[in-house]
């Protein structure tokens, strides 16, 4: 029998082509801020469009896409219409990440936030827009504590998900969580040694792996400190002082699995309780080819605390592996509300969440984009971070609140979220962006379509060219081109065969051109390297100038 169809989820409208015109960006030079050389942008209208007006130059170019959309949860936002009928709200996604994953870089990954009321199609969604082997990790992020939620329920929701994907190449790079040393880690690193007292030689023997000696000294006269957690909560300033003046030296000890027979066979030769230390340079691992120290206290190998700590001032911060968990503590919200000196109430990230996403997925120079940019706060973090970044956002608050927000970074004037670690004073700047209005509008009095009056003749050779795919270049008699052999070429003119030979007579050899014009001889005979296309008839064929938007 045969097998057909493949595994996906539907919805109604999944399947309707989408005939959008792709529109042109206008910038705004009088809401352009800073730096006048600067590539970042800042894009005011509905991110659809937007996307598709970028599809041209920027396919490929992104490093890294953070999205934060509506949740569909119909919850009273005050800027998105967040209570959309399932299947719409599915449709409203699907276009839009199928332009955003053409526009990521080979090497580029999505992270989408998202809660469990659409977290779990939009799993299924995007396993088919990028293929399940390219979904990289669904991390759940701990966006507040049970502590405040109040009474009801029996389970609390306290998280959101985090989906993440790859394009092709997975190039991520290591980040690890960090929070202030706990009482649960100190009641684990207690020990330290206040003095390793006199080492007497007592074995050496060539290592199997290299032939390189390895040194086994037993210590005499030595003192092991022990920091005492009792009544920590009054003596909790004291007890963090004596990790921050031990803090080289405090050390637990752990038992060594069985595999590892080079350090089991090291351990059997040590008596307990006692102190050793072994020289050696490993073979492999993390410090292959150095020479190493390491210690043995009552028959067990030392981890020391400042190999996965470091100190802040005066305070040890304790750091961990990455899971895909991502603790509330471990991302402080501090002053949330105040962060970037504006307001978006329930909806806005925290600098460090994004922070942590752009130091796992980019590096300087690296282009970030975000399609929902809400208050700013992607853009703002990757300012300050030294990433390229393009924000697009939909409504008034793209004037109010990301436009502020980036404004107060470019002056210097942002001093919350990352300012502090990345020591930002300001500078750098941003080109702010309109999208056009529609090529093509109705006669007022008759039922054709007209080219818009509103546009000059720059602003429809830019259009035409990125409807029929064409980069605007204009040079020569040439306003683009989409190849070294294609170019196009637009005119108001009136087109005849003298007309078409004056332009014929500028191709080189291999060379084709595209014509369009609003008035062309009738009946003409083509050179076979010349085609002429008609505003409006052939515009409206390529694309819907009516369609609304969802």
């Amino acid at each position: 029998m045969q097998k057909v169809g493949r595994l996906e989820l539907t919805w109604v409208g999944k399947y309707e082509e989408d005939r959008f015109e792709p529109r042109i960006l206008i910038e705004d030079k009088e809401k352009s801020y800073g730096d006048a050389s600067s590539d970042n942008m800042l894009i005011h209208g509905d991110n659809l469009l937007a996307l598709k007006a970028l599809e041209r130059d920027y396919t490929g170019k992104i490093r890294c896409i953070y999205i934060d959309p509506p949740y569909n949860t119909g919850n009273a936002f005050e800027h998105y219409d967040d209570d959309l009928e399932h299947s719409i709200w599915l449709n409203m996604l699907y276009k839009r990440i199928r332009i955003l994953h053409s526009l990521l870089a080979e090497n580029g990954t999505l992270w989408i936030s998202i809660d469990s009321t659409e977290g779990h199609y939009l799993k299924v969604m995007c396993d088919e827009i990028f293929g399940r082997s390219n979904f990289v990790s669904d991390i759940t992020y701990e966006k507040s504590n049970v502590t405040g939620l109040g009474q009801g329920g029996a389970i609390f929701n306290t998280g959101e998900k985090i989906l993440v994907y790859k394009k092709n190449i997975l190039e991520l790079n290591e980040v690890l969580a960090s929070e202030k040393l706990s009482k649960k880690t100190m009641q684990r690193y207690r020990k330290y040694i206040q003095s390793e007292g006199t080492k007497e030689l007592v074995e050496e023997f060539e290592s199997a792996s290299n032939g390189l000696p390895v040194r086994i000294y037993k210590h005499t006269d030595y003192v092991i400190g022990d920091i005492s957690l009792k009544q920590f909560e009054s003596r909790e300033s004291e007890i963090r002082a004596q990790y921050y003046e031990f803090f080289d030296t405090i050390y637990r000890t752990y038992v060594v699995q069985q595999e590892n027979e080079f350090q089991n066979s090291l351990m059997s030769r040590m008596e307990k309780n006692s102190l050793y230390s072994v020289e050696y340079t490993p073979s492999r691992g993390r410090n292959g080819g150095k020479e190493t120290t390491l210690f043995y206290h009552n028959g067990e190998l030392c981890a020391w605390l400042k190999d996965t700590a470091f100190l802040e001032g005066r305070d040890v911060v304790k750091t961990t592996k990455l899971s895909n968990v991502w603790k509330n503590d471990d991302i402080p919200k501090a002053d949330l509300g105040n962060e970037g000196g504006v307001a978006f109430p329930r909806s806005k990230k925290p600098e460090k969440l994004i922070e942590r996403i752009l130091l796992m997925a980019t590096n300087e120079g690296d282009l970030v984009l975000d399609s929902f940019l809400g208050s700013g706060t992607t853009a703002a973090v990757a300012h300050k971070m030294s990433r390229k970044y393009i924000g697009i956002e939909l409504g008034d608050h793209c004037y109010s609140l990301c436009k502020k927000r980036l404004d107060r970074v470019i002056d210097g004037k942002d001093s919350n979220g990352v300012t502090k670690q990345y020591n930002w004073q300001g500078g750098g700047g941003y080109h702010f962006y309109e999208l056009a209005p529609s090529l093509l509008v109705k006669n007022d009095k008759l039922p054709i379509y007209q080219i818009n009056p509103s546009y000059t003749f720059e602003m429809l050779c830019e259009a035409i060219c990125k409807i029929e795919g064409f980069r605007y270049k204009p040079q020569d008699v040439f306003h683009g081109h989409s190849s070294e052999k294609r170019y196009i070429h637009i005119t108001t003119e009136f087109i005849n065969a003298g007309y078409i030979k004056s332009l014929s007579a500028r191709l080189a050899e291999g060379q084709s051109l595209l014509i369009y014009g609003t008035k062309i001889q009738s009946d003409m005979v083509l050179p076979d390297n010349i085609e002429v296309k008609k505003i409006p008839k052939d515009l409206l064929e390529k694309c819907d100038f009516e369609s609304e938007v969802q």
